[in-house]
């Protein structure tokens, strides 16, 4: 999904949103600024969806795993530990629908 890219540096997740081939917005999230992940399990029409929670906003900014880099990211994210990958696996095999969150919140 070239529309939806995403990149990232040792300080930054950035999402370039494109509209007709021109770059319509650029967001950047710093990775000191994340305190929560979720994993949206998708199907063979919908695609799998990270969510992306940070402290400097009550909305979570939404990455398609089709978008361009979303397999690098999440790949990142797992190595950076903000979301645990044991979860991750689970995550892989996960039901259409099924939303794993890490840090699991405490009841």
């Amino acid at each position: 999904m070239k529309w939806f890219e995403v990149s990232y540096d040792v300080e930054n997740i950035t999402i370039s949103r494109r509209k007709l081939f021109v770059l319509n917005s650029v967001i950047m999230i710093p990775w000191a600024r994340i305190i929560r992940i979720c994993f949206l399990a998708g199907d063979h029409i919908k695609f799998d969806e990270v969510y992306i929670f940070t402290d400097t906003r009550l909305e979570s900014y939404v990455i398609p795993m089709d978008a361009y880099g979303g397999l690098q990211l999440w790949s990142e994210i797992i190595h950076r530990g903000l979301f645990d990958a044991n979860l991750a696996i689970k995550a892989a095999s996960a039901s259409t629908d099924e939303l794993l969150c890490w840090p699991i919140e405490k009841e």
